[in-house]
This record gives structure tokens, C-alpha cells and sequence, in this order.
């Protein structure tokens, strides 16, 4: 068998020769074995034909997405239930965890001292009863239903004549589990028809007919050097362990197979990145280093130090910075990006900074423009409200290198813009744009540096995916002064009126306030009044009838927006009702009070970004979180952010319960890129397959003719997506 025969078999998209076979299964035309198979490989067999499947069942794994034998032998089981350890009760001892299984015959919830709860279940096992307990765990006794059929997993104690398993580690037996034989029982994702024995028997017919033919891309001596099992040995591992240490085994190998890949694409892209960007080199002397401190009317902090000496590394090299600046929400970053646009106008070349919205983008133009009122750098701002006579003015300058600065939206990597020596481009909110979006400014001889904020902290899963090619940044340090946020959540008529007492208070005192409200109008179907302009109405009318009250919202038109925004930001409103439109670039610093209507339905990182626009003066600031939900995700991220200030800590949470979503930023090549692994969850392999995959490519033994057919398997895979060239 040749090569690249191996390479094809070895890819897990169906190929044209299994469409067809799926399609003559549902229109019932008569197929036999030997006419699938005289075109295929044998992976690419339909599961039709798969010992004890037949047409009726493949029809129900077709519902999960399995199609062919590879796609059942590739299918990750979601658990594992270990019987090998099944305890009976007179076996049972305190010096080591048990397992029992047994079946929930009473329950019972109550009060115990210090206003604690005690949640306790009765289980029937082999030989006796047994009892599981939680503290201050309610819920478990909606969870644990009487008849189910459990495993308990714990060092249990002899109290009151009985063993008792002190939160233990429950997992629900399902129907065919409720008597099965000892061993390792892998447990799988259903659907309606089809039972965990129909899977469980399905794999075991694939391991035993078809595992052999699973090709390993890896080679022998590179398996052999990260102690990696053959992949027809994990598969196998993986659906028919024997033990558990075998399941972990074969488990590992596919999500690292999985997430190493990926990874080996970021790695070459990041390596085309580094050989193809020659860049003007930007030095910064101690003399421009000076002129450019003295603009800024404060000290930088450690944190913003640090961050500018890797930045002023980076940007004295010939080859382009390619760095990501991920700092909390107002610490800084802003400063930062202006002191190394000033470094590439030093060097007489030119600087741009792209926000995600007119409303940052006239942020950042008031905040330069305010430190270089005694410079004579020239300085421009893109946006879409210019004129088109304004617009072409400003482009002709830009042509020109008459404009030295330039601060925009998306209007700045318009074909029509040039510019005519550009030495650093600043994208602001990066996961406000597509993917593709830095490459943009990359055309001509001369590629800028380019640095890449975000005041959204990124979970580290995320910044080895999303950022993976990037240089990282990170500013946790927030700015001497700055206080930390009292963050309340309030529901019942009687807190809501005592916050509106203390919010009118703090206004009469001069603080400012705002009012941030899901979406703009009611929906239909919602009795619920938190739409910003029915808030806005009532508001005026009732609570905050005696102050001036200002909404904006994205549908307002452009000019409108920005003159309530600029009202609010002179004082001459005291109160502003708005939609997320405020959720970056608005700095008020007398704004200190915050007001989010059903916080429920904003994401957890997104309430951080909300809540950083208050808090950024002298005064103590206080949000609150208005919320009538008992939805477990949503009261938990209340309760995180409630308790916390740390963007990072915050990040980190909303990612494990949100999940990754678009990890690269676009949407338009389809779903996630992963195949079975999840990025929450597996990120100690994704590290591990991260050093793996940067080391292959950066040692350049990933360009030897072993690794050709892996290559290729990534180029597949990856190519389209992370705009790879065809040969790697």
C-alpha cells in the first residue's frame, strides 16, 4: 500500500465513495459488502454493514453523526464506569476508597446547626444498606430520585451501626448498567432507540474487525520517544479496556492526536509569520523613551513597564511583533498602545489603531489627542462619519505620510487606504473581528508590527488556541488608586427600592450613574419591562424623575448616540440608560454607579466589561445586579462576579461554563476545529500537545518525509482556517 494511501485512510472526513453508500441506505437500494468495498478503505465501510448493526440501527447512529466504522471506532465515550473495585458491604473498611453500587431507597433533607443543611440518601447494596451524606449540598436531593440505580465512590466511616460515604462520588447507572458483570464499562452519548449495549456492541464488533486497520501517522520512533501507544492500540484501549490505567491510555492518545494537530497548524502558521514579515526596525533610545514619558501626565505602572519593554524589544527587530496585550479592564492598556504607536512615529514611520466601534475609536482618538496637544505629530481620525470629501482629504495625507497617526474603525483597512510607510498596526478588542482581520495591514515588501489588545482577560485554554501564534502579554496590575468595585445582587421590591434610595443619594452628592438594560425594546412575548427604552420611560416618570436622564442604544442615529454619550461624559446628564454600547471605551471617571437589569442574560465576562466602565475616578463605585433567576449557570456566574474583581479568575470561569464557542474568531468555516476534544476540559493535554507541536516545527523535523503524511493530514484539516499555502 503506498503512502499517501495510508494518509488518505488515516483522514477521518467521508469521502465521496461513502456518500453514496449513506445515501443508497436511506432510498433502500440494495447494496452488498463487496461493492462498498471495492472502492474504499475498509474504515470508510458503513456501519450498516458492521457486524450486528444492520440498516435500522445504522440509522440511528447516523443520528449521532456515525456514519462509518471510523467515525463509531473515533467515537469518544463521554465516561467510564470502573466495576473491577465493586465493594460488598461486609468488605468495606476506612483505610481506602470504596466503590458500591446499589439502588436509592430513602432520602432526606434538614437544618442542622450553624444554618447549615445536611442532605443524606439510604442505599440498598450487596449485603446491606449504606448511607451517603453532603453538607450545605440542597440540590443532591433532587438529584438522587428514589429507584435509581448508583455508584458511590468513597473512604467511608462506620457511624450509628452503618458505613456512611461522606460526599461521595456519585455516577447514575443507567438501564444497562443496573447489573452489569465486573469490568470496565465504557458509557457513550444516545439518542432515542438506540441503548448503551447497541453502542457498546458496536464498538467491541469494530475493535475486533477493524482496529487493525486504524493507520498511525506518528512515527515509530516519535511514538516511541513521548511513550505514545500505537493509535489502533488506544483505539482499542479506548472502547474494550481492561483496565483503567488502558482506558486513560487510549483516551489520552486521541485527544492529544486531536489538539496536536491543531496545534502543529498554529505552529506554522506562527513560523510563516516570522519568515515572511520583514519589518522596520523601531528602536527606542533612552532620548525618545523620555519625550515619550513626558506626554503622559502619570507614572506607569510595574505592570505597564514590563509590558512596554517586551513591546519596545519586539518592535527593534526586523521582523514583525506579533503580540497579544491582554490586561484586566483598566489597567492600562491604552497608554501602552499609544507609547508604541509614539516609538514608530519616532522612527519616521507611521502608526494605526483599529477599534471595533466608532464609539472606542472616539475614545482613543480624545485620549491621544489630549496627550499630543504640545506635539507636532500629526494625527488623523477614520472613521465612517467623515464626509466623503473629509475622507478623501484624510486619505490623500495618509498616502502622503503627511498623517503620522491614525485612529479608526474598520474604515482603516478599506481598499482604498494607503499608507505609505507604516510601521505599527494596533488592533483593539482582536475577538471583536474576524480572524482574517490581521492580515489586513500585511501587504507590501515592509509587514508592521503588530500588537493586539483585549481588555477581556482570555482563559489560558483559549490563549494557546485563539492566540496560539502570538506573543503574550499579560497586565493583571491595575493603576495606583483605582478601588474595588461593591458588587451586590439584589431581587426582592424591598432591596431594589433601598438601592434606588441609595443611587438617588450618591447622585444629589454629583456621582454619575448608569443603567444598562439587555436589549432596547420589550419583546413581544416578555412581560418584563428591562428594555432600555421602556426602563428609560419609567425612569424619567418615577424613580429619577428629579435628574437628568440620557438612553442610547445602538439603533439610535449616529449623531444622536455621540451627543448623549459626550452629555453624559460632560456632566450634563446624571444618569445615562443604555445597551451594551457602553461596554468599551467609555471612560466617565465620575461615573461610580452602576445598575444592570436582568443580569442573567449577559455572559459572565461580558458583566466584568460592564462593571469596568464604573470605578475609574477618585470615588468608591458600586454595581449592582438585578436578577430574579434560580438558573444554576446563571445564579453562579452572578455569584462569581459578585465575589470577585480578578478579570482573569472571572474569565477562567466563564469559559468553563460557557465553553469555548468560536475558538478562532470567525464563524464562517463551520464548527470548532477539534474533533473530540474539549478545550475546558482537557487543557493539561493541550499544553502537553502545545510543547509538542512547537518543538516538531521549530526543530524543522517536521518538514522530514516521515512526517509527510501528518503534514498533510494538518493541511487538510487546517489550511482553509488558519490561511496556510498548500505545501506547509
Amino acid at each position: 500500500m503506498k503512502q499517501t494511501s495510508l494518509a488518505n485512510d488515516a483522514r477521518w472526513s467521508h469521502n465521496e465513495v461513502t456518500r453514496e453508500a449513506i445515501s443508497r441506505l436511506s432510498s433502500n437500494r440494495p447494496t452488498s459488502p463487496s461493492e462498498l468495498m471495492s472502492d474504499t478503505q475498509p474504515l470508510e465501510t458503513p456501519l450498516q454493514f458492521l457486524r450486528g448493526v444492520g440498516p435500522q440501527r445504522a440509522e440511528l447512529f447516523a443520528r449521532l453523526g456515525l456514519l462509518t466504522v471510523r467515525d463509531l471506532l473515533f467515537y469518544l465515550p463521554r465516561d467510564v464506569l470502573d466495576l473491577t473495585q465493586v465493594s460488598a458491604v461486609h468488605e468495606l473498611n476506612d483505610e481506602r476508597v470504596h466503590t458500591v453500587r446499589g439502588e436509592v431507597v430513602d432520602r432526606d433533607a434538614r437544618q442542622i446547626s450553624g444554618g447549615r443543611t445536611l442532605t443524606a440518601v439510604l442505599l440498598k447494596t450487596d449485603g446491606g444498606f449504606v448511607r451517603g451524606s453532603w453538607f450545605n449540598q440542597p440540590y443532591m436531593l433532587h438529584k438522587l430520585q428514589l429507584g435509581q440505580r448508583v455508584l458511590f465512590s468513597a473512604q467511608p466511616k462506620f457511624r450509628e451501626r452503618r458505613w456512611e460515604f461522606s460526599h461521595p462520588q456519585v455516577q447514575w447507572l443507567d438501564e444497562d448498567d443496573r447489573d452489569s458483570t465486573p469490568g470496565i464499562l465504557p458509557r457513550y452519548g444516545l439518542t432515542e432507540g438506540l441503548t448503551m449495549r447497541d453502542v457498546r456492541r458496536a464498538t467491541t464488533a469494530a475493535v475486533e474487525d477493524y482496529a487493525t486497520f486504524v493507520v498511525d501517522l506518528l512515527p515509530e520512533n516519535y511514538r516511541a520517544t513521548r511513550q505514545l501507544p500505537h493509535l489502533s492500540a488506544a483505539v482499542a484501549n479506548l472502547h474494550t479496556p481492561a483496565t483503567m490505567e488502558a482506558y486513560q491510555t487510549g483516551r489520552h492518545r486521541l485527544l492529544f492526536d486531536d489538539l496536536f494537530e491543531f496545534q502543529l497548524a498554529i505552529a506554522m502558521r506562527r513560523r510563516l509569520w516570522q519568515i515572511d514579515s520583514q519589518a522596520f526596525a523601531l528602536p527606542c533610545t533612552a532620548k525618545i523613551d523620555a519625550r515619550i514619558r513626558r506626554l503622559f501626565p502619570f507614572r506607569f505602572t510595574a505592570g505597564q513597564d514590563q509590558a512596554i519593554a517586551e513591546i519596545i524589544a519586539d518592535l527593534a527587530q526586523p521582523r514583525a511583533m506579533h503580540r497579544l496585550l491582554q490586561a484586566d479592564v483598566g489597567a492600562g492598556k491604552t497608554a501602552i498602545a499609544v507609547y508604541a504607536m509614539l516609538v514608530a512615529v519616532a522612527n519616521q514611520t507611521q502608526a494605526v489603531i483599529m477599534a471595533p466601534t466608532e464609539i472606542l475609536a472616539q475614545q482613543h482618538w480624545l485620549t491621544v489627542d489630549r496627550l499630543l496637544q504640545q506635539s507636532r505629530v500629526e494625527r488623523r481620525l477614520l472613521t465612517g462619519q467623515l464626509t466623503s470629501k473629509q475622507r478623501q482629504t484624510v486619505l490623500e495625507e495618509i498616502a502622503s505620510g503627511e498623517v503620522q497617526l491614525v485612529i479608526g474603525t474598520q474604515a482603516v483597512i478599506q481598499k482604498d487606504v494607503h499608507f505609505q510607510r507604516l510601521g505599527l498596526a494596533v488592533i483593539d478588542e482582536q475577538h471583536k473581528f474576524g480572524v482574517g482581520q490581521r492580515s489586513h495591514f500585511a501587504a507590501g515588501e515592509q509587514t508592521p508590527h503588530m500588537l493586539v489588545m483585549t481588555a477581556t482577560p482570555i482563559p489560558r485554554s483559549l490563549c494557546l488556541t485563539q492566540f496560539g501564534d502570538l506573543d503574550l502579554t499579560s497586565i493583571a496590575e491595575l493603576p495606583p488608586g483605582r478601588q474595588r468595585i461593591v458588587t451586590t445582587r439584589i431581587a426582592a421590591p424591598a432591596a431594589v427600592s433601598k438601592a434606588w434610595d441609595f443611587i438617588r443619594e450618591k447622585v444629589r452628592q454629583g456621582r454619575q450613574a448608569y443603567v444598562v438594560c439587555p436589549r432596547v425594546e420589550s419583546e413581544d412575548d416578555d412581560q418584563n419591562t428591562s428594555a432600555a427604552e421602556a426602563v428609560y420611560r419609567d425612569l424619567t416618570a418615577g424613580e429619577l424623575q428629579d435628574f437628568r436622564v440620557g438612553l442610547v442604544h445602538g439603533r439610535q442615529p449616529r449623531d444622536e448616540r455621540q451627543a448623549t454619550m459626550e452629555a453624559f461624559r460632560d456632566g450634563d446628564l446624571q444618569v445615562l440608560v443604555a445597551t451594551t454600547v457602553i461596554e468599551v471605551g467609555v471612560d466617565v471617571p465620575n461615573a461610580s454607579l452602576m445598575v444592570i437589569c436582568q443580569a442573567e442574560r449577559f455572559g459572565l465576562s461580558q458583566l466584568h466589561q460592564l462593571r469596568g466602565r464604573i470605578g475609574r475616578g477618585n470615588h468608591q463605585a458600586y454595581c449592582f445586579l438585578w436578577s430574579s433567576t434560580d438558573q444554576p449557570d446563571a445564579v453562579r456566574r452572578l455569584i462569581a462576579l459578585e465575589s470577585s474583581t480578578d478579570g482573569f479568575h472571572i474569565a477562567e470561569v466563564d469559559f468553563e461554563l460557557r465553553g469555548p464557542g468560536d475558538v478562532l474568531g470567525t464563524r464562517q468555516h463551520g464548527a470548532l476545529p477539534l474533533r473530540v476534544a474539549n478545550l475546558s476540559r482537557d487543557g493539561e493535554i493541550l499544553v502537553e500537545a502545545r510543547s509538542a507541536a512547537f518543538e516538531l516545527v521549530d526543530s524543522g523535523e517536521f518538514d522530514q518525509p516521515e512526517f509527510a503524511p501528518l503534514k498533510n493530514q494538518v493541511l487538510d484539516r487546517f489550511r482553509k482556517l488558519m490561511d496556510l499555502p498548500q505545501t506547509g
